[in-house]
């Protein structure tokens, strides 16, 4: 018979496990704390839209939607594309939903996008990213809000420490048509100069030419007229204010000149946090205002800033993470005590206890597993335990070992509810558990 060849996993994509699937739900954690922190509720969009939702959105001279989009067509003809990103779904929600009625309103998300796109360290063609929106807010407040939740989220990480956030203005539509102008003539008069790439963006997207890492445009985009020559008044005081209300709320912030977003609909605040620890995958969280953008999808004139960060990225710049807590391995002594061992288990994690079994092996082996799993105590069900109705205890820590009548675990639901209620940090699952049996430590 033919050997059958196991399919190979598609290129760009990955499996996450281990201790990389811990830092990964590491960061998912804290972003779901966070944003309760900062009221913000969560939303869950279709994987694939309509491709106009990104058409429209991203701009059909971008890389993302000329060259990288997923796209392709249902059985009905309609053609669908796999999301390249989050603000453009959660703007489309906003409008065939009817949320206008809650603004402003303030919504996270998280999951999957996907982009044909050269795979390198922290960049994949399916990869993941958090995202988090204020629709309807024209106040400055709004931004300063969500670059306070970035901050806060870095910092509940521990990864904030060497990670910078560069801020800029794209002022209001008058500055940036002055401002764009100014670049168009200064650029104009090094045409000859400047790379391919550079020249197709001259035409089109004339700002992404001072994102260019060419080495022939750098000093071309080094010398090009800053915005701040053409800021209207109105689009210095919001800045002023965004500035101001991050010093007030502690978030330390850099000026970045330099920084841009090529779409006509993005205004006032652009920002990026960034790090020399990812090589050059070095922006880790990035967004801005983008008050022009439901427009572009039919809508009304409405205000919006948001921001997205790459999960994967985010859990490279984790220390190691720890590995899940085990404070039970129940041990059977044999197969007659599997129905006793399978009560006490279900008694154990139904009081929120984290309970694993040993499953195989003989009574050394499965000891050993439980003190590998860096268990807190190892309970052995056998016959002999049966019959007493009593159970012995192992405190792997210590190797001592006591004999816990049967009907104490039932106690244990209310102990650890109760810890649990009433946030008791000082007093671990594992402490709460051994006072509620009359073990001690020591035993």
């Amino acid at each position: 018979m033919a050997r059958i060849e196991t399919p190979r996993p598609i290129r760009g994509t990955q499996d996450i496990f281990g201790d990389e699937q811990r830092r990964f739900a590491r960061v998912l954690e804290a972003f779901d704390h966070v944003r309760k922190l900062y009221a913000f509720q969560r939303v869950d969009l279709p994987v694939f839209e309509d491709t106009q939702v990104f058409a429209r959105s991203i701009g059909e001279t971008t890389d993302v939607v000329s060259k990288e989009m997923y796209t392709f067509e249902d059985r009905g003809g309609d053609s669908l594309t796999l999301r390249p990103e989050f603000t453009a779904g959660v703007c489309r929600a906003y409008l065939t939903n009817g949320w206008q009625q809650h603004a402003p309103l303030k919504l996270v998300t998280s999951g999957a996008v996907f982009r044909y796109e050269r795979p390198q360290k922290g960049r994949y063609r399916q990869f993941h990213q958090i995202d988090a929106e204020v629709i309807g807010a024209a106040e400055p407040a709004a931004d300063v809000e969500l670059l306070a939740f970035a901050d806060q989220l870095l910092h509940e990480l521990g990864i904030a420490d060497g990670v910078t956030l560069q801020l800029n203005t794209l002022g209001d539509a008058e500055t940036r048509d002055a401002w764009r102008n100014a670049l168009v003539a200064h650029f104009e008069k090094h045409r000859g100069e400047l790379s391919e790439d550079s020249l197709v963006r001259l035409d089109k997207n004339p700002m992404r030419i001072l994102d260019s890492k060419d080495p022939r445009d750098r000093p071309i985009a080094d010398a090009a007229p800053d915005i701040d020559a053409h800021l209207t008044s109105e689009a210095g005081d919001f800045f002023e204010k965004v500035t101001k209300g991050l010093d007030a709320a502690g978030v330390k912030w850099t000026r970045n000149g330099r920084l841009v977003r090529g779409l006509d609909y993005y205004r006032h605040t652009a920002f990026e946090f960034v790090t020399d620890r990812l090589g050059a995958q070095g922006t880790v969280l990035a967004g801005g205002r983008y008050d022009g953008l439901i427009e572009s999808l039919g809508g009304p004139a409405t205000p919006g800033v948001g921001w997205a960060a790459g999960v994967e990225r985010l859990a490279m710049l984790l220390e190691q993470a720890p590995e899940p807590e085990i404070v039970a391995v129940v041990v059977p002594a044999g197969d007659s005590a599997m129905e006793a061992t399978t009560k006490l288990l279900a008694t154990l994690r139904r009081a929120g206890v984290p309970t694993d079994m040993a499953f195989r092996g003989n009574l050394k082996r499965r000891l050993a597993k439980a003190d590998a799993q860096n268990a807190h105590i190892a309970i052995i069900v056998g016959e002999a335990e049966i019959e007493k109705q009593e159970y012995t205890v192992k405190i792997l820590r210590s190797g001592g070992q006591q004999a816990v009548p049967a009907g104490r675990f039932a106690a244990v639901q209310s102990s650890v509810r109760q810890a649990a209620w009433e946030r008791d940090k000082a007093a671990s699952v594992s402490t709460v558990l051994v006072n509620a049996l009359g073990i001690g430590e020591d035993e």
